[in-house]
């Protein structure tokens, strides 16, 4: 057994967690775990398959860890990459397939084929289409990091400054595309591909039948699922659950997942796959039973929870999405965007709201005072209300220093207190904004 499968066994079987940086580790370092079958741990990993006929690769990264995975690869087998096939088109899937091609052209090989969902393309479009708000959305989300690559970068250092760029340049579509199902052959390899939609409208995931293995992208992360991104598109939790059902039907003895660690062993993966799948069923189930008993919004976020005992799995903890985001999602694709408040259907702007409440106050400083007094308190409640409050001060008197200056303070502190990445991100991003605005150097 590779090291990896049997740190991943360790941590299933006996329940240890010794957090995400030990988990997802983006060295772009190669593991062979299976005869021909390697990972090579990146941004998200690469799935390489020694077919007989030359290699098969299941994603291809971010760009910035391409030439790391690479070298990894070439270390491990000089074979030709005969096929790319996205899990789906998200950048840190996509970003490499430039250098993959590239490689080949250098040794003489025959460019490899393309291979992805009919959505893939779309989406390459649709980030096109959004480029500077991918490109924010990404700086905020990976904060403090916010020259992270997640493609051309922000500027070229010691020249003109460059347009932003969200994603490679140039995104390399697939050359050949299904719809529901298709069976690949490559070598003396099975591929059957299958489409499912969770994350993304446009995933995928493979049964390899000769090795019983299962590439399941970003349906297994080894964090709890990434089906509520506060600022991505509509993600399905249901429908998520589904595949994993369908992977277990397969009875793999391998699973090979984009993020996190490789699973060895039928009974272990079944356990995940069958956990996963029902932490995902009970939000839906929750939140669609409240929906149809006529309550708001509110209602179903503050009331919907998990068991305790989910949160515990060191494959499901909330540290870059979390299950109060997948409510979000719940009620949006079953309920639409109205959340049953009926202020909130044409409401007032922002701003004339919360000058209107700082003045009912008696001005920002009693406000700012209050928020102070919440967040001390250590109280996640308490800190939520501190936060709303900072934020109506903020917005009411959008040059005021002090209120800037607890905004800072207040998300800071809330940044601190929280475990996803996201959360962190986005208040960590309002910590920085009110910094610079409170004329503060340290930000």
């Amino acid at each position: 057994m590779s090291d990896i499968l049997a740190k991943s066994a360790h941590y299933i079987d006996d329940g240890v967690y010794e957090g995400a940086g030990l988990i997802n580790r983006p060295t772009t370092e190669l593991s062979e775990v299976g005869d021909g079958v390697a990972i090579i741990e990146a941004f998200s990993h690469v799935v390489a398959l020694k077919s007989g006929d030359g290699v098969v690769l299941f994603d291809t990264s971010l760009d910035a860890f391409a030439g790391g995975v690479v070298k990894s690869l070439r270390r491990w087998t000089d074979e030709p990459v005969t096929h790319v096939c996205y899990t789906h088109g998200h950048a840190d899937h996509v970003g490499g397939t430039g250098a993959i091609l590239c490689d080949a052209c250098e040794r003489g090989h025959t460019r490899p084929q393309v291979v992805a969902h009919e959505n893939v393309s779309p989406r390459f479009r649709r980030y096109e289409l959004t480029n500077g708000y991918n490109f924010t959305i990404n700086a905020r989300q990976f904060a403090p990091a916010t020259e992270l690559k997640m493609g051309g970068g922000s500027g070229n250092e010691g020249g003109p400054p460059q347009p932003r760029r969200f994603g490679p340049d140039p995104w390399v579509d697939p050359d050949t595309t299904f719809r529901d199902a298709m069976t690949l052959r490559a070598g003396d390899l099975t591929f059957q591909l299958n489409h499912a939609i969770g994350e993304t409208d446009d995933h995928l995931w493979a049964w390899i039948p000769e090795h019983k293995a299962i590439c399941s992208g970003d349906f297994v992360t080894w964090v709890f699922p990434n089906a509520g991104n506060p600022q991505k598109v509509q993600r399905y939790p249901l429908e998520w659950a589904k595949a994993l059902r369908d992977m277990a039907a397969k009875e793999p003895e391998l699973l090979l997942p984009a993020h996190g660690l490789p699973i060895e062993g039928k009974a272990r993966i079944a356990s995940v796959l069958d956990t996963i799948a029902t932490a995902l069923e009970l939000l839906v189930q929750q939140s669609l039973e409240m929906m149809n008993n006529g309550a708001r919004f509110d209602e179903v976020l503050h009331s919907v929870k998990l068991p305790s005992h989910f949160m515990d799995k060191p494959y499901l903890k909330p540290v870059y999405d979390e299950p109060e985001f997948i409510l979000h999602n719940i009620w949006r694709l079953y309920g639409g965007w109205y959340d049953g408040n009926p202020s909130r259907l044409k409401p007032a702007p922002d701003a004339a709201l919360a000058q209107e409440m700082i003045s009912l106050a008696g001005g920002v400083g009693p406000v700012v005072a209050r928020a102070h007094t919440l967040a001390g308190t250590g109280v996640e409640a308490d800190m939520r209300l501190a936060c709303h409050l900072v934020e109506s001060a903020a917005l009411a008197e959008p040059d005021n220093r002090e209120a800037h200056a607890a905004r800072a303070e207040i998300y800071g502190a809330r940044r601190q207190a929280e475990l996803s990445l996201m959360s962190k991100g986005i208040f960590g991003w309002a910590e920085r904004e009110s910094r610079l605005k409170a004329g503060e150097n340290d930000v």
